[in-house]
């Protein structure tokens, strides 16, 4: 099209003086002119390839690649690697044939065996993938053996039958485990997924719940260069391999760290991305093409894409290829009919996909039609090992930023016609006796008819002393041992001194400080411990200054691997924001998600890497359990240890934040978890007694014959620690002697009415019981009960219902067995006269909890409802939980007993105008 006559429209480059407009005109003009005479394909080949050459020739000339020309997005749909190119592949690859084989079998044989109990399991995902992990286990992944930290392996969920039939063959699992398939209930099953706290000596990480892998596996590999750039530990040999499904990409985590790993050039980390085109009920991108999509995604982020999507059979089909036609027909035909063509016979491949073009029809007349089966039914580059090598080294090979490897396979591949590319193979739970025939032939197994015969499909092992086994034990040794593989030796920590915690025991004087600015003095001197210091590890989502922990900025520096490139703004002040390569904070910007992955891949770093880190992950309470609740799970599955710190806690203590921002509910979340410790400490001296006992508990020393497993009384190491603190600054009272116990197991008696108030005495009495920072309404309560109405309430302080709870329920099971154990809340409360008003700055069902287990009458007060922006005082009003609407209710408690008049809470309302 000449010149004069084309559209025209404002470009990026119109801002630019053009130094010679008739060089450009003469540029656009041979484009017109090869389109005209060779066609639109062969202009488009051409200018990639004037593309590729001159990013080539700015890096052959010492510049950075990619600073002459902005980056493509998406490249033809092909190979990255031609077959030409590819390496030597350095394994037997008959032998690793007859190895994933057996893989094969014996994983889709034990998803059937178990689907006559109604255990379901999924057959097609390791189907597709089996290629993808087996050459992986041959040839790149590396084991646990001696100092090293080894790969962290980020298994498929869905994939996780492929990987107990891979540890039968190597001798880790026997054929009555596998029949365990999905039975734990006797102690000895099989996970259904990758779940480490049910077989934690196999599974790192649990993945099942789609998108949290991929999270999870950069902030790992985030991690692993952070304990290097510290000094902790070289874990320059370690690489993190996230392996994933299409659809699983659809998932919000999946893509929300990918510029974080550009960015910081995670070159320990690469992506292997199962492209079978199907999620669970369908295609994943029906009428477009999601390697395509994935691909211009992940470029953009600033990764390094390697597409691995051809099997060699397509290769003489390409050749013919001269007009770009048949690249051009792959590109625009979408994923839904391309799954269709896998599935149809000949005829129709001839017809829909080559028929509409001459050029096509011409190459397709050269093809049988056995051919054309090959190529659209089998033919992926994701079930050629050679293919998989190639993409996986080349992935290693790259530096400077992380790679994607987007492997196209089939789903249900080698299960049959029945299974290959359907919609509905994700729910196919098992095979007929025909299609195991069927499969055994395909896959060369050497499986008599009579074995088939059976009812139930045997599993088959070539034997301990087989080529294949022996073969498959070498290659692991030679990589460092088996995997996957969780390996934890028992290093105990050295406690900290009494000199921080003494600090906070010995309360404020005269100072006004919130319980938030008390955790985090107490940490700011546990960091500066000889022994432990430099372990701690805090996680903020942007919020430290907030959290008044700007102290910690030039002492304990924020970490980025470039340091500090540029002069901060406020350098000239004390306090000011210093980055380092080896800074201790992790100071993770707007992301709870990606704040929690960090914290998560500290709290584990004790297995992962033999190092014990001491994480806490500081964030506003309501941008916690409500908001990451999946990851949380996630850190217990995966037994993390450290310290979680709902900060700027409670519905009415964080005003102006309203509605779903006021947290009046992350106690009753965290009650769900069985790994989180809660509490909700009202004083100082409270975070001091807690966090002590978490160091002692997850990091201490375990008696003798239960290292690395438990601590005293065979209590759970496991576990991680979720304590509220308030920003409402408060005189910090000096701690009571011998109250830790009570601390520790959720309640106590903080101050007796006779104590702190004069009462006659016959006075009526009451208890009320409190949390965090409604104790303050509680003792004002105490006071307003015995100067206006009479009467003695004691005050206790309970930093954790939800412990006293479980230790009730636990003594309730000891009495089924026959123990005689009393719940220490009934103990604790035994004696204590008069009704028991329970109040706190969280819905009622929080301190409801304990309320089966209190002998006394129970009324609970609570911030139940909708959070509003106000005061303080105007909220605790709205919301009746205010020091005088205490009094009403225990007043109203009395009343029900008798033990005061009724119209005296009547007075009592009127009188506080209620």
């Amino acid at each position: 099209m000449p010149d004069a006559v084309r559209p025209t429209r404002p470009s990026q480059l119109d801002q630019i003086p053009d130094r010679d407009s008739e060089e450009t005109a003469e540029w656009r003009a041979s484009v017109d002119a090869v389109t005209q005479a060779a066609g639109p394909h062969r202009a488009a080949y051409l200018m990639r390839r004037t593309y590729e050459y001159a990013a080539e020739a700015a890096g052959a000339a010492g510049s950075p690649a990619g600073a002459v020309l902005p980056p493509l997005l998406e490249t033809e749909y092909l190979n990255t690697i031609p077959t030409a190119a590819e390496p030597a592949y350095p394994g037997d690859e008959a032998m690793e044939a007859r190895i994933t084989a057996w893989n094969r079998w014996n994983a889709a044989a034990m998803v059937t065996r178990g689907s006559r109990l109604g255990l379901g399991g999924h057959i097609a995902t390791f189907a597709s993938a089996a290629w993808l992990y087996e050459t992986g286990f041959q040839h790149f992944f590396h084991g646990k053996e001696g100092d090293g930290s080894g790969d962290q392996l980020y298994i498929q969920g869905h994939a996780s039958p492929g990987i107990y039939a891979r540890a039968f063959l190597d001798g880790r699992l026997s054929e009555a485990q596998l029949d365990r398939f999905r039975q734990e209930a006797g102690g000895d099953g099989l996970p259904s997924y990758p779940h480490p706290r049910r077989l934690p000596w196999l599974w790192e990480f649990p993945t099942v719940s789609m998108g949290l892998g991929p999270l999870s596996a950069i902030y790992q590999a985030r991690f692993n260069r952070y304990l290097e750039h510290r000094g902790i530990k070289d874990t320059s040999d370690s690489h993190v391999w996230a392996f994933l499904g299409d659809g699983e990409m659809d998932e919000p985590e999946s893509t929300a760290a990918l510029a974080l790993a550009a960015r910081e050039g995670l070159d320990n980390l690469t992506f292997v991305i199962n492209c079978n085109l199907q999620r669970l009920d369908g295609p994943v991108r029906p009428n477009f093409k999601i390697v395509q999509e994935l691909e211009a995604q992940f470029r953009a982020a600033g990764w390094n894409v390697v597409k691995s999507l051809w099997g060699v059979a397509w290769d003489e089909v390409f050749a013919q290829d001269t007009d770009g036609a048949l690249i051009g027909r792959l590109r625009q035909t979408p994923d839904a009919q391309f799954q269709t063509y896998a599935t149809r016979d000949a005829a129709y491949i001839r017809d829909h996909f080559f028929g509409g073009d001459p050029a096509l029809r011409a190459i397709a007349a050269g093809l049988s039609d056995a051919k054309l089966l090959e190529l659209f039914q089998t033919s992926r580059a994701g079930h050629e090992p050679r293919k998989v090598y190639a993409a996986y080294r080349a992935a290693l090979d790259h530096k400077g930023a992380p790679t994607v490897v987007l492997a196209q396979t089939v789903k249900g591949y080698t299960l049959g016609a029945g299974f290959e590319s359907r919609n509905a193979n994700h729910q196919m739970k098992k095979l007929t006796a025909a299609q195991f025939r069927t499969m055994r032939d395909l896959l060369e197994l050497p499986i008599p008819d009579s074995a088939l015969d059976a009812d139930v499909v045997p599993y088959w092992h070539p034997g301990e002393n087989s080529p294949e086994a022996k073969y498959l034990r070498e290659r692991r040794a030679a990589l460092g041992g088996p995997a996957p593989a969780r390996k934890v030796a028992p290093v105990a920590l050295p406690m900290p001194g009494d000199k921080p915690f003494t600090a906070l025991q010995k309360g404020s004087g005269g100072q006004e400080i919130a319980t938030t600015m008390a955790f985090v003095r107490l940490v700011k001197d546990l960091m500066r411990e000889k022994e432990t210091g430099r372990r701690w590890v805090p996680v903020v989502p942007d919020e430290a200054r907030t959290f008044g922990m700007e102290s910690l900025f030039p002492s304990a520096g924020l970490y980025s691997p470039k340091g500090q490139t540029y002069d901060p703004v406020d350098r000239d002040q004390l306090l000011y924001y210093k980055e380092a390569k080896d800074g201790q904070i992790l100071n993770e910007g707007i992301t709870e998600a990606g704040s929690l992955a960090d914290f998560t891949a500290a709290a584990t770093s004790y297995a992962t890497h033999g190092e014990p880190m001491i994480p806490f992950y500081i964030f506003y309470s309501m941008f916690g359990w409500q908001r990451t609740g999946d990851q949380f799970w996630a850190l217990a599955d995966q037994l993390g240890r450290g310290f979680v710190i709902g900060a700027t806690a409670g519905r009415t203590t964080m005003t102006g934040e309203g509605l779903q921002h006021a947290d009046g509910h992350s106690h009753l979340l965290a009650s769900t978890n069985p790994a989180a410790l809660s509490y909700d400490p009202a004083f100082a001296f409270e975070v001091a007694v807690i966090v002590r006992e978490g160091l002692r508990r997850m990091y201490g020393p375990a008696p003798e014959g239960q290292e690395g497993v438990d601590g005293e009384d065979g209590e759970d190491k496991d576990v991680f620690y979720y304590l509220t603190v308030y920003n409402e600054p408060k005189v910090q009272p000096a701690m009571p002697e011998g109250v830790e116990e009570g601390i520790i197991k959720g309640l106590y008696r903080y101050q007796r009415a006779a104590d702190a108030v004069s009462t006659p005495a016959d006075a009526p009495q009451a208890q009320l019981l409190a949390s965090g920072t409604a104790v303050h309404w509680a003792l004002e309560a105490q006071r307003l009960l015995a100067e206006d109405w009479g009467v003695a309430a004691d005050v206790w302080s309970a930093p954790s219902w939800t412990e006293l709870r479980r230790d009730a329920m636990e003594c309730d099971a000891a009495r089924l067995r026959g123990e005689e154990r009393v719940p220490y809340v009934t103990r604790a409360l035994a004696g204590a006269p008069g009704p028991v008003v329970a109040v706190s700055d969280w819905m009622r069902a929080v301190p409801d909890q304990i309320a089966p287990w209190v002998e006394q009458d129970w009324t609970s007060v609570g911030t139940d409802g909708f959070g509003l922006s106000d005061t303080r005082d105007a909220a605790r009003r709205h919301f009746g939980v205010d020091p005088q609407s205490v009094v009403v209710q225990a007043l109203g408690a009395l009343a029900r007993r008798g033990e005061v008049k009724p119209e005296t809470v009547k007075k009592a309302v009127e009188k506080y105008g209620l």
